[in-house]
């Protein structure tokens, strides 16, 4: 009878009544795989973030430990597994979590993500760098109104960082210089980034005008083969000589590309942009849902973080739209304000909203390629912002 009644001590059933929130938190969970699953909200990631939550609010699972990783020193402290108890030993997620603390994971996904991406329509239009860098706008005012609402100037970049549009650099970020918030801050980055489509829209045809939004623009001119492979390599010296702390995430974002570029590694671009990158995902995101505990996530800084996520975004989308209407008052050749909304990131889906938007008002208009451009843009200026504030805190 005793036997029988330790072992029911040990189920997650009895355990659960010491912290009822883990429940609240599991319901969470399953809310977030079923945007992901039947909403179809960045299921790629969305799906291991979700599970992960779910694994870390087991009761008694003991998969992912904060004390380990949440030293003011940013080391890994394994002395401070269980405390005092001997018998507490790491679990699976305590390991995962180490490609997160020590910034592997979200680099071998820029890598990734280079290597899917054609930077061909920003060559042809070097003017789509600036409108890339007006969307970061977004980061800047979410940085300030962090700092405004009490959050520490490591959190508070953290949280601008999300108007990157850019789980991976979001993740970086946060796990260097606010690791507590890594949860909410992830699950907010990765959340409006499947709801760009529902985010974007209103804020663009708001800022611009019908005759604005039918502007047809030139086709982009043919780019070398000779540009695309020197373009990597001159971006990845330039920006790591202006901002060294920027290097892990703009040099693993142009090796990925240059191994697509100069074909003479087909078989690495194919495992980059193919094996590599589905494993990497698939612990990532495990590890940092597991970082959404009910201690750290059932908070009132959880719902500032979320509410200044969607700031961050409307206001990169409205930098983006608003410098190219400025632009259109200096140049002969009118560029449609329209393009500047994707350069918020979120390859190619913010592209693909500009296309979206500007057919829908002219059906003989073609933005994509003019929008990816800004759009693969918004990922280098996203990266250099992580080096900024990395660099800051």
């Amino acid at each position: 009878m005793e036997g029988i009644i330790e072992f029911i001590k040990t189920t997650g059933f009895a355990q659960i009544a010491d912290n009822w929130l883990q429940l609240v938190m599991i319901a969470i969970a399953c809310i977030l795989l079923y945007l992901a699953i039947v909403k179809k909200y960045e299921p790629l990631l969305l799906v291991p973030i979700a599970f992960g939550m779910l694994l870390t609010n087991i009761p008694g699972a003991g998969m992912y430990h904060t004390e380990i990783f949440s030293n003011e020193a940013h080391a890994i402290n394994w002395a401070a597994l269980g405390g005092a108890d001997p018998s507490v030993t790491a679990g699976l997620i305590d390991y995962l979590y180490l490609g997160v603390k020590l910034g592997i994971y979200p680099c071998l996904i820029f890598m990734g993500v280079g290597a899917m991406t054609d930077f061909g329509p920003l060559i042809a239009n070097p003017k789509s760098l600036i409108l890339g860098a007006a969307a970061q706008l977004g980061i800047f005012v979410a940085f300030v109104l962090a700092k405004l609402l009490g959050f520490a100037g490591a959190a508070a970049a953290s949280i601008g960082i999300i108007g990157g549009a850019d789980g991976p650099t979001a993740i970086l970020v946060t796990s260097q210089l606010a690791p507590n918030i890594l949860g909410p801050v992830a699950v907010a980055a990765y959340s409006y980034m499947a709801l760009v489509p529902v985010i974007q829209p209103p804020i663009m045809k708001l800022l611009t005008t019908k005759k604005e939004r039918r502007i047809v623009m030139d086709q982009l001119r043919p780019v070398s083969q000779v540009e695309k492979i020197l373009f990597p390599i001159i971006v990845t010296i330039f920006v790591s000589f202006l901002l060294p702390s920027a290097t892990p995430l703009v040099g693993s974002l142009m090796l990925g590309n240059l191994f697509k570029e100069c074909g003479a590694v087909d078989r690495l671009s194919k495992t980059v942009q193919n094996e590599l990158i589905n494993i990497v995902t698939i612990f990532l995101g495990i590890s940092v849902g597991a970082t959404a505990t009910a201690e750290v996530f059932l908070q009132l800084d959880t719902l500032k973080i979320i509410a200044l996520g969607v700031l961050a975004f409307a206001f990169g989308t409205a930098g983006g739209v608003l410098l190219a209407k400025l632009m259109n008052l200096f140049t002969k050749k009118k560029i449609n304000p329209l393009i500047g909304s994707a350069g918020v990131s979120a390859v190619p889906m913010a592209a693909r909203v500009s296309q979206v938007v500007g057919q829908k008002e002219n059906p003989q208009n073609f933005l994509l390629m003019h929008a990816m451009g800004p759009n693969v843009a918004g990922v280098i200026g996203s990266a250099i912002a992580a080096g900024v504030f990395l660099s800051l805190f």
